[in-house]
């Protein structure tokens, strides 16, 4: 299933056809027919919400989507982390909504991130039946009427704690193609490095949808801009703009800040510590090219990689095969190698990593950073979200 999923995954971003190889194109006959079905069941679902078939749903405060048109490796979770981070520090308590796909890795890891903040994070399928029960249980608050800036600013320190808990504004992860819940606001993510690989639809491309559905986002983010050419920027820029002239568009990067080792997550190691080292890169993640280049960039000795596929599960098999890898690099360079991998892949499961002791394993730390790229700024990137959702910050704690 493994190989399958390779397979399928270099089909999608391959240049031309001429690259791929006898076992590849097999595969493109029955990939073309499952795509055209996925087109029309698409079609279906989207022309019964058009015409009230399928209700969707409002929620009594402000909804931020945050999706894309791609399967995996867009940003997507980090850009949904940065919000809620600014919503918090405005005193602002924001619920975040997540299908939980994949084994939970990426919720575990707001959890991790999210800690100590107002932020709630609800998982289910059913993202209005979650939101409304966080809402039952915590209550909310509209972030838009005056009344309640001028008590958070003027009384802040008598504020009563059940206010606090309040929520002010609902964070959806991964919900462009969710058209059952009412948003006042889409940010579409896009990955600078892959973008959209052959155009096709799922499964003979990675579009979930056509690029025309950008006309619904309110701002694209393009991520992991920092690893892409100036020129590059340009063309993506152009042909965002070509399909929606009036959508802001903002410029990302994931920002490595520190390492800690698997079994002692409370201890930071600088970056540093890669340095002249011989690395073996292992993720199971949407893109792991990105993940890639920003250890190529810490001047280690050489850097080695194996890929899975995304929201792979690491298995006693998997385990045998990265310590091969590794002994075959120890062998050629003479001293161990380390493993780095994602925090994605760490919250998937920490404890089968163990098992490649006396191998270390090290555990890669980011966080997202606005770009100042082309009037793109942090500040920018807020004043967007505060205008497009009419309210005024209160001050920042």
């Amino acid at each position: 299933m493994e190989k399958l999923r390779s397979a399928v995954n270099e089909i999608a971003y391959a240049q031309t056809l001429s690259h791929l190889t006898p076992f590849h194109r097999s595969l493109l006959p029955f990939l073309s027919i499952a795509s055209t079905l996925y087109k029309l069941a698409l079609s279906l679902r989207r022309s019964l919400y058009q015409h009230h078939f399928f209700q969707v749903q409002c929620l009594p405060v402000r909804v931020i989507s945050v999706g894309n048109l791609s399967w995996g490796g867009n940003g997507k979770t980090p850009m949904v982390e940065f919000i809620a981070l600014c919503f918090s520090r405005h005193g602002i308590s924001p619920l975040v909504l997540s299908r939980g796909y994949g084994g939970g890795d990426e919720v575990n890891m707001l959890r991790r991130h999210l800690l100590g903040t107002p932020t709630k994070i609800g998982v289910g399928a059913n993202r209005a039946a979650v939101a409304r029960h966080f809402i039952r249980k915590y209550g909310y608050i509209d972030i838009c009427k005056t009344s309640w800036h001028e008590k958070q600013y003027l009384e802040r320190k008598v504020q009563n704690s059940l206010d606090s808990e309040k929520i002010g504004v609902v964070v959806l992860d991964d919900a462009m193609q969710h058209w059952s819940l009412w948003r006042d606001l889409d940010i579409v993510m896009v990955n600078g490095l892959t973008l959209w690989g052959n155009l096709q639809l799922l499964p003979r491309g990675p579009l979930r949808e056509p690029l025309t559905a950008l006309r619904r986002a309110d701002a694209v983010v393009i991520h992991h801009a920092d690893l892409v050419s100036e020129q590059t920027l340009k063309d993506i820029e152009s042909m965002i703009l070509r399909i929606k002239r009036s959508v802001s568009i903002f410029f990302t990067k994931m920002d490595p800040t520190y390492l800690f080792e698997v079994g002692t997550i409370n201890a930071k190691i600088p970056l540093t510590a890669l340095h002249e080292a011989t690395i073996l890169c292992v993720s199971a993640i949407g893109s792991a090219e990105p993940f890639v280049k920003q250890i190529q960039k810490m001047r280690a000795l050489y850097v080695d990689r194996i890929d899975f596929s995304d929201h792979h599960i690491f298995h006693a098999r998997d385990i045998e095969i990265i310590r091969a890898k590794l002994r075959e690099l120890e062998g050629k360079f003479g001293s161990k190698p380390v493993v780095v991998i994602t925090e994605k892949d760490y919250d998937r499961d920490p404890e089968i990593l163990k098992q490649l002791y006396p191998f270390r394993v090290f555990v890669l730390c980011s966080v997202l950073k606005v770009l100042p790229h082309r009037g793109s700024t942090e500040d920018s990137f807020k004043k967007f979200l505060k205008d497009h959702l009419k309210l005024e910050w209160p001050p920042a704690h």
